[in-house]
């Protein structure tokens, strides 16, 4: 009988798993992943340019725009003040999560400015990266975040960072070195 009783557990528990292992192959499991959002061109920085805080690393500042600036994965990490949340991404909200705040415009319109703000989940504060790599406000797909043209040096690195201002504009193919972006977590 003990036996019997520790064969029908061994049924039971093999029979859980097969379906587990059903569920996870039809089912895309999320994780929380901090990424970067970088711009698909790499443009005048073999680093590539990414969604950025004024300030540097921890010492961010929450009150100023967003920025392109020069990845930091470079130097084997993504800076606390380029990561974004991966499964937030996946629900249009972009939230750096070492400062918890989220990316909102400053209007929905064109050459607004990109800040930071609580994370309250207002219009301003909804966007979706597309598979085409735009990213828009949810209330307005004709707008694009876009890098500008012009650019300066920063602070640091070997070569010099270089950053560039960010603004929603009207998507454009012709901008589309600019526009165009992805997110991506280190190895």
């Amino acid at each position: 009988m003990k036996y019997i009783n520790l064969l029908f557990l061994l049924i039971f528990l093999l029979s859980c798993n097969n379906q587990s292992s059903d569920i996870n192959d039809e089912t895309e499991v999320f994780v929380n992943e901090i990424v970067e959002v970088y711009l698909l061109n790499n443009l005048n920085d073999s680093r590539g340019f990414c969604i950025d805080m004024r300030g540097y690393k921890t010492n961010g500042d929450i009150n100023k725009s967003l920025q392109a600036h020069t990845c930091y994965s470079y130097q084997g990490e993504i800076a606390v003040d380029q990561g974004f949340d991966k499964l937030k991404i996946s629900q249009g909200q972009f939230l750096i999560e070492y400062f918890n705040v989220c990316m909102e415009a400053s209007k929905i319109e064109s050459t607004s400015s990109l800040i930071l703000s609580n994370c309250d989940s207002n219009e301003k504060q909804k966007f979706v990266l597309k598979k085409n790599g735009n990213i828009h406000p949810v209330n307005d797909l004709n707008l694009c975040i876009t890098v500008s043209e012009e650019f300066r040096e920063g602070g640091g690195g070997t070569p010099t960072h270089l950053i560039r201002n960010l603004s929603l504009e009207i998507c454009d193919d012709s901008l589309t070195s600019r526009q165009k972006w992805g997110n991506r977590k280190l190895n």
